[in-house]
C-alpha cells in the first residue's frame, strides 16, 4: 500500500481463518506430503477445521491431492495458485481509497494498470460484497487541500478504524471514539457517520453529532478506540460539500 498518511495497511485487519489458510498452504508448500493431523498441529486447529478449510481452499482453485490409504497424505499441485479473490469489502475498499486519493493529489503515473487491476478485483467479488463495496463508495468524497492548512502535527491512522467504519456505514450504526483536537484535548464522541473526505494527506469523518446537532469533521488521524455501538440506527443525512469535493464514484477511472 502506498506510504502515505492514513493509508490502511491490509494485514492490519483480524481475518484468523484467512491466516490459517494461508499457513495451510505455505505448509503443504514446503512440506511436499502432509497428513491432516500434521496440518491440524502445524495451524493450532481441530481436525474438522482443517478439513473445512481445505474444501475452502479447493474452492479458491488449490489443487490438493489425497493419498488413500494408512501412510496416504495431502499434496498441493507445485502450480496450484488461488483463483477467486479473498478480499473484503473493507480492503478492496482501501485499495480504491488509495488509488483514488493518489489520483486527486496527481500521483498515479500506472493509472491504466491500476484501474485494469482493480477492475478485476471488482468483477471477482460476490454480488453481496459488490453490492455493499458501491453503498461504502457512497460515502467517500474526494478532493485537494487548501495550501493553507497546517499539516505539521500530521499523525497515522488506527488500523481499526475502516473496519469500525464499514459496519457503521453499511448498518447505519452509531460510532463511539475519542478525539483529539488542535490542541491536545481529548473527548468521548458518539456520532452518526455520514461521509468520508480525503483532502490528500488528510482524512476526514463527517459525521451528524447528536449533543451539538450539527455535522462535525474529525481529521482521522485524531480518532483513536472507534467502535460501533448497538443502540438504534441513524438515518442517512445529505452532506453538503464545496464545489471542488467530488465523490469518488465521479472520478473518471
Amino acid at each position: 500500500m502506498v506510504p502515505v498518511s492514513g493509508t490502511f495497511e491490509l494485514h492490519d485487519f483480524p481475518m484468523s481463518f484467512r491466516l490459517r489458510q494461508d499457513a495451510i498452504v505455505r505448509h503443504l508448500r514446503r512440506s511436499g506430503t502432509s497428513t491432516i493431523a500434521e496440518l491440524a498441529e502445524a495451524v493450532g486447529a481441530s481436525r474438522r477445521t482443517v478439513l473445512r478449510d481445505l474444501g475452502a481452499l479447493r474452492d479458491m482453485g488449490f489443487v490438493i491431492h489425497s493419498e488413500p490409504g494408512r501412510g496416504g497424505g495431502l499434496q498441493l499441485d507445485p502450480q496450484s495458485v488461488q483463483t477467486t479473490a479473498r478480499l473484503s469489502v473493507a480492503e478492496v475498499f482501501a485499495l480504491l481509497v488509495s488509488v483514488a486519493s493518489m489520483r486527486a493529489a496527481g500521483n498515479l503515473p500506472f493509472s491504466a494498470l491500476a484501474d485494469a487491476g482493480l477492475a478485476k478485483i471488482e468483477r471477482a467479488l460476490p454480488s453481496d460484497k459488490l453490492r455493499d463495496l458501491r453503498r461504502f463508495l457512497d460515502c467517500l468524497h474526494i478532493g485537494p487541500l487548501s495550501p493553507l492548512v497546517d499539516i505539521s502535527d500530521l499523525g497515522t491512522i488506527d488500523p481499526a478504524l475502516l473496519p469500525a467504519f464499514e459496519t457503521a456505514f453499511l448498518e447505519r450504526r452509531p460510532l463511539r471514539f475519542v478525539y483529539r483536537d488542535a490542541k491536545s484535548a481529548t473527548t468521548n464522541r458518539v456520532v452518526e457517520p455520514q461521509a468520508l473526505l480525503i483532502l490528500p494527506p488528510l482524512w476526514y469523518l463527517v459525521a451528524w453529532d447528536p449533543s451539538r446537532e450539527d455535522f462535525r469533521y474529525f481529521r482521522m488521524d485524531r480518532i483513536s478506540a472507534p467502535e460501533t455501538t448497538d443502540g438504534p440506527t441513524f438515518a442517512r443525512r445529505h452532506v453538503r460539500f464545496e464545489d471542488h469535493i467530488r465523490r469518488a464514484r465521479d472520478l473518471s477511472r
